[in-house]
């Protein structure tokens, strides 16, 4: 890899670093239910598309830590209360469940791209919510008698309260985003990928 090629993606992840501290940050203040609504899973999925599961991690890990960082200092205070009563396993879940979306959508990318470039957007799209939802999923297992004791009204089933009260239109409105604008993706992957170099 030439000089120029490494020049070019340093700052393409240094420019996607840079969007997902800011949407993340923007972000964090449009609230669907008790948690927030995100775009930032776009650019992961971009990044994870461009430059690979390496760099689609880094920029998942950078979201999880804006998240985290939010709930250490009571910004999100959904986050600050699990942070408050169960630090390790709620800071596992931020950073986890960000790393697993961007490294997942660059494998999905990367093999499903040998057959159809196209569909691969879309597997790629698809797998940043579903890796970042699903390890929300399983990590609220662990923290279940807080969510109970904090947020769940009373009389309702802790898995009604998690997928509809908590993850269900989350969930939804992320997913139908990205598969809304993954066309476009696509489009910028194609354009930026001749100008990286990289085998797409």
């Amino acid at each position: 890899m030439s000089n120029r090629e490494k020049t070019v993606r340093l700052v393409t992840l240094g420019f996607l670093i840079a969007l997902v501290v800011v949407l993340q940050v923007w972000g964090s203040g449009i609230k669907v239910g008790q948690t927030s609504f995100s775009l930032v899973l776009i650019p992961i999925a971009v990044g994870a598309m461009l430059l690979g599961p390496s760099a689609g991690a880094l920029l998942g890990f950078v979201f999880g830590l804006i998240t985290l960082i939010a709930g250490i200092t009571a910004v999100d205070p959904f986050t600050n209360i699990l942070f408050q009563e169960a630090p390790v396993i709620t800071s596992l879940i931020c950073l986890g469940k960000g790393t697993a979306a961007g490294f997942g959508a660059g494998w999905a990318y990367r093999l499903v791209a040998k057959r159809n470039e196209f569909a691969a957007a879309f597997c790629a799209a698809a797998a940043a919510p579903l890796l970042n939802t699903g390890l929300f999923a399983f990590g609220s297992l662990f923290v279940r008698k807080i969510l109970e004791q904090n947020f769940m009204p009373e009389g309702t089933s802790f898995f009604f309260f998690l997928f509809v009260g908590i993850i269900g239109v989350n969930f939804l409105v992320e997913f139908s985003v990205n598969m809304i604008v993954t066309p476009a993706l696509h489009r910028i992957v194609k354009v930026v990928g001749k100008q990286l170099k990289v085998e797409m």
